[in-house]
């Protein structure tokens, strides 16, 4: 049975107003395809009769369940490729020099998934920068969706997911073999704190970062959101430090208080000095 127009309404104002996902009216098949699997593992016949369990009980649960179904979760690890060589060959070593007396460091991933970029993050760290074994290093990696932060948490990948953005050698180095899927190793793991946060509500007291990814989520809200998320990172940048968007998102009319740094397709900014 097709989805219901009354039913996708009801699903696109809740995904808006729970994750700031704007989903257009094109999107009604995916909303579709990947609420059929909600449905048939909560045990509903439909994704109508899913949705109107979800508006009329509004407190079972199944919000959530509807809500994280239709965040994306695609990733990779060193998604990208030029994000992460920036961080090698630029911004990394210009940090190092001015946290030199400090020797602290402090990272935020805000879109973290199941956690490819925090973890190539901590492997960039552990493989060029020897240097940092000394420091405070701080990775914290947040994302919406508890259900998702639990699979990032565990460092599990299957053989598909590894082969995405993963060396032979990277993947002998700081993975071991379990069965069908590759473990990352624990002294990666344990560089990374994983915590639920949404993007568009009010974000709880972090320390101050000196780099930021929010890497290619911002493309999936209005104009407006955006502004308020950018407004937000604005104050939680320090001064000298480095913003990070995705390739196809960018800071221009919509914040004035950022600059783009030149590095080939790496969607770096810094905070523009006034």
């Amino acid at each position: 049975m097709a989805l219901s127009q009354a039913a996708f309404e009801f699903a696109r104002t809740l995904v808006r107003q729970r994750s700031g996902i704007v989903l257009e009216n094109e999107k009604a098949y995916l909303v579709e395809s990947r609420l059929t699997v909600v449905a048939r593992n909560e045990g509903f016949a439909s994704v109508d009769l899913l949705l109107e369990q979800a508006r009329t009980q509004p407190l079972n649960g199944l919000q959530v369940k509807v809500v994280e179904a239709m965040t994306t979760n695609e990733t990779s690890f060193f998604r990208d490729v030029q994000p992460f060589e920036a961080l090698r060959q630029l911004v990394l070593p210009d940090l190092i020099k001015r946290r030199a007396q400090e020797k602290q460091l402090t990272i935020w991933c805000g879109a973290a998934s199941t956690g490819q970029e925090p973890y190539s993050l901590a492997i960039l760290l552990r493989e060029h920068f020897p240097i940092l074994a000394g420091w405070k290093v701080n990775i914290l990696a947040t994302d919406l969706s508890l259900e998702i932060l639990e699979r990032a948490k565990r460092g599990r990948y299957s053989q598909v997911e590894v082969n995405r953005g993963l060396s032979a050698r990277l993947l002998v180095k700081f993975f071991d073999k379990q069965g069908l899927e590759w473990q990352l190793k624990e002294d990666i793991r344990r560089l990374i704190t994983f915590r639920q946060l949404n993007l568009i509500e009010a974000w709880p007291w972090m320390a101050p970062a000196d780099v930021i990814l929010v890497r290619n989520v911002l493309i999936y809200f209005d104009v407006e959101t955006k502004k308020a998320i950018l407004g937000k990172v604005k104050r939680l940048l320090r001064p000298d430090g480095f913003l990070f968007l995705g390739g196809a998102e960018t800071t221009m009319n919509l914040d004035d208080g950022f600059d783009r740094v030149e590095f080939e397709r790496a969607g770096c900014y810094r905070l523009r000095k006034s």
